[in-house]
């Protein structure tokens, strides 16, 4: 259980977290590892984001990530072994988006991935999450998500990093604090 906690912890798909336990010697299959998510998720110790492909504006079947309820328990579970940030940074902007009343999907572009498409009354924004872009190629990476998206609704980039980044061509990079306090 500890396996499939620490992998759902770092949002893989239920395909990667069974090939993960096999490399590591407990050998399972896709289907066990779909019915423990399962139970995780009738449990509310787990939500599940589909992905929804952006450019033919559909839901896709397959490849969910999956977001801890309580990053407390996760930390619990790993004997807080792993401080992966920049996953535990992406937990709690998908928590927080929830709680703001948005519907949130990953979002699949090409072969690209968006990490949120959220969407409510109001339209649908995408959001991407990095604990820093200090670093050129990182960020880079980060937008290039983004730029690729051809529509006009808002983009954001959501990183730790403190000093404000501004704006790259529509999309605005934030500090996640500054997004955490500030409650549309």
């Amino acid at each position: 259980m500890k396996y499939l906690f620490h992998n759902i912890g770092n949002l893989v798909s239920s395909t990667n977290i069974a090939n993960t336990l096999t490399s590591n010697n407990r050998k399972t299959s896709y289907n066990t590892v779909e019915k423990y998510i399962n139970y995780l998720k009738e449990c509310f110790l787990i939500y599940e984001a589909t992905r929804y492909d952006v450019k033919g504006k559909q839901h896709l079947k397959s490849l969910s990530k999956y977001y801890v309820v309580d990053i407390g328990l996760r930390n619990l579970m790993l004997n807080n072994s792993d401080s992966d940030i920049g996953h535990v940074l992406e937990n709690v902007i998908y928590l927080e988006l929830l709680s703001r009343g948005y519907n949130v999907n990953v979002g699949k572009l090409n072969d690209r991935e968006v990490d949120f498409v959220a969407t409510n009354s109001d339209g649908v924004e995408y959001y991407q999450v990095s604990a820093s872009v200090l670093d050129s190629d990182k960020l880079k990476t980060e937008l290039l998500p983004l730029q690729s998206i051809k529509d006009n609704y808002p983009k954001f980039l959501i990183t730790l990093d403190e000093y404000n980044l501004g704006n790259f061509g529509g999309i605005k990079v934030i500090n996640a604090i500054a997004f955490l306090l500030d409650k549309k």
